[in-house]
């Protein structure tokens, strides 16, 4: 009995040579053919450039696609995700590990990496003020000119992101003199320092001469920071800045980006798994599972009223100030795994609150107020009942 078993599971979870070479093939087919269109010179501006659906928005993610084309199969990542970052807002991303937040992100810096990954399809209406761009389609080299200028991001791993070889100034030297080639060194070098104070850096002429291993871990994300506000951004996309931080300087880093958004009128897309964080800085959360969205909404809405089962085990997962408790809640059961999809809720299997037509097709989005938003078949059959009550 044991032994038919592990056949079984070896069986689900093994792909044989042949098989793995027939899926990379149509993945190098697949994939080819994006390339080809994305890689064409002089691309007509009319196919980048778009219009925003509502003005005072920074930011909509439009029905986003973006997959991973592997040698086992299609991984998708990001698998129609839609929802808006206003102006001057902070918008903070939540979920579970592989769940999709970063390559959203990354989606919008058009940093996935190709060619495995790509965005398939749907759109990233950017608004930089002047024009919008669809970010999805826009060419690499006019996607260098507004990456780092009007979008850019606070990666999680200060460490990794600074170049160990060079000084400080040198790098951050190097950002705004990309962006603004009229300056001369001496004006760059005065621009870098000014960043370096407002990030809150006292002796900002001296760490502009360290190199990164000099300081210690808040102190290189305080200059991630200066890096990344150089240019003065439409938006700024935060990636965990906090992780690798102890809780009184994760304190200050928090502060000081909701003083900076505030202070050049930016707008967040704040990426975390720390609900504590997101209620402290977010206007609007946005929970994602499995590559998509479950819920989204005002971070009131969300914190007072957590309507999909997933949001609220994420709710009592985290520890209460003043409860003892024996054990921590944790959601039962796995993620699906993302080269196998199923075809009806992906939550079903680990949800407490599974009905029978949970099985049946993804479920779509129910509105339970105009800003608030859920994906699950609960609120369907309420909505029904409310429906045939009137």
């Amino acid at each position: 009995m044991a032994l038919l078993k592990s056949k079984k599971a070896k069986s689900a979870n093994y792909i044989s040579g042949k098989e793995s070479r027939r899926i990379s093939k149509e993945n190098r087919k697949t994939t080819d053919q994006i390339e080809k269109q994305r890689n064409r010179r002089n691309v007509p501006r009319d196919e980048y450039i778009t219009q925003m659906k509502d003005q005072n928005n920074v930011v909509e993610f439009d029905d986003l696609h973006t997959y991973f084309f592997t040698d086992i199969g299609t991984v998708k990542a990001v698998d129609g995700v839609s929802f808006n970052i206003p102006q001057g807002k902070t918008v903070g991303v939540v979920g579970e590990s592989g769940c999709g937040k970063s390559v959203t992100s990354l989606s919008l810096m058009q940093l996935v990496q190709r060619p495995q990954g790509q965005i398939v399809s749907g759109s990233i209406r950017f608004n930089t003020g002047d024009e919008v761009y669809d970010i999805a389609k826009t060419p690499t080299s006019e996607m260098q000119k507004l990456r780092g200028n009007m979008v850019s991001m606070i990666f999680q791993e200060p460490m990794t992101s600074l170049n160990p070889v060079f000084r400080i100034g040198v790098q951050v030297d190097e950002v705004i003199q990309l962006h603004n080639k009229q300056m001369s060194k001496d004006e760059v070098k005065v621009r870098s320092i000014e960043m370096l104070e407002l990030v809150g850096i006292a002796n900002s002429e001296g760490v502009y001469r360290m190199y990164p291993h000099e300081l210690s871990g808040g102190m290189r994300q305080r200059v991630m920071i200066a890096m990344g506000l150089a240019c003065n951004p439409k938006l700024i996309i935060a990636d965990e800045p906090t992780t690798a931080l102890d809780v009184t300087i994760q304190a200050q880093i928090l502060e000081l980006l909701r003083n900076l958004k505030d202070k050049i009128n930016s707008s967040i897309m704040l990426i975390t798994h720390d609900l504590g964080v997101i209620a402290e800085m977010a206007d609007f959360v946005v929970v994602m599972y499995a590559g998509r969205i479950v819920e989204r909404g005002t971070a009131d809405e969300i914190f007072k009223n957590p309507s999909h089962p997933y949001t609220i085990g994420l709710m009592n997962s985290k520890p209460a100030v003043g409860k003892k408790v024996d054990r921590l809640y944790s959601i039962p059961g796995k993620v699906p795994n993302p080269i196998d999809m199923p075809n009806y809720c992906y939550f079903y299997d680990r949800c407490e609150k599974r009905m029978d037509v949970c099985k049946t097709a993804y479920p779509n989005e129910i509105y339970l107020t105009p800003t608030h938003a859920v994906s699950c078949y609960l609120y369907h059959e309420m909505k029904g009942a409310l429906e045939n009550g009137r």
